[in-house]
């Protein structure tokens, strides 16, 4: 009846935590829509699609029934991922004007499917049971779930140097934090250490992220609009100037 219970329990937050993290996969689509509206990626880095692409992968392995059986919430979800994460990373390569980051970007992608390839081939060949399959896959990844949540420690550093979190997505670090919760939670419906450990440290990150987000949201405000003051007395600079030259020229004037 206990067991039942927590089954059931272990399911509904599964559920639920398919549904934040879709929201996490999600969370970026406006800072695309940004990307294609200005025909540019700017200053945004791809590391954490990078990062998150590889982690989903992996994720898929460890869902398998032949890796981890009944663990098909976390085979979904992650698949899921996976696809969100090429279409993202595809974007960023379209609208990439530095043709060597692409490539670079290009490459690592190229390098993170050898890898799942390798992993899934030999885990499924040499290791005979479920057992240790599960720890085998698990142990590669809690390295690349952690990976996953500090990837965005560069960012981090960005937003405490230039005092701007511009280039930090709000929604982005708030899905990461609802999604390192509701995992960490469910790894205890039974205790899988594979699943608590990076979802658990994930929840820290995102959590450090929100309060950087907090610290730096009246300063990012500031540099927006002087930035805009700027730009406008620039334009302005510009059209006084053209309506002197067009004045000289009428009056004669010679330069």
């Amino acid at each position: 009846m206990v067991s039942h219970l927590v089954n059931t329990i272990r399911n509904v937050v599964g559920i639920t935590g398919n549904v934040i993290s879709l929201f996490l996969f999600l969370s970026p689509v406006p800072t695309f829509v940004r990307i294609w509206k200005k025909g540019s990626v700017e200053q945004f880095s791809p590391t954490p699609y990078l990062a998150t692409l590889i982690n989903c992968m992996v994720w898929v392995i460890y869902g398998l029934p032949m890796v981890h059986p009944n663990s098909t919430l976390v085979m979904t979800i992650n698949g899921t991922g996976t696809a969100i994460e090429f279409a993202y990373i595809s974007l960023f390569l379209i609208f990439c004007p530095d043709k060597k980051k692409g490539l670079k970007v290009l490459l690592i992608v190229l390098v993170e499917l050898i890898f799942i390839a390798l992993v899934t081939t030999l885990v499924l060949t040499l290791v005979h049971t479920t057992e240790r399959r599960s720890m085998v896959v698990g142990i590669i990844a809690v390295l690349f779930n952690i990976t996953m949540y500090a990837s965005p420690l560069s960012v981090m550093r960005l937003v405490i140097s230039t005092k701007s979190v511009e280039y930090m997505p709000f929604f982005l670090s708030l899905a990461s934090f609802g999604n390192g919760v509701i995992w960490t939670t469910y790894a205890f419906l039974p205790f899988d250490p594979f699943i608590a450990v990076p979802n658990g440290l994930g929840t820290l990150f995102s959590l450090a992220q929100l309060l950087l987000y907090a610290i730096y949201y009246k300063s990012t405000k500031r540099i927006i609009a002087a930035r805009k003051e700027t730009k406008m007395e620039l334009n302005l600079s510009e059209v006084v100037v053209v309506s002197g030259d067009i004045d000289h020229k009428k009056t004669g004037g010679v330069p």
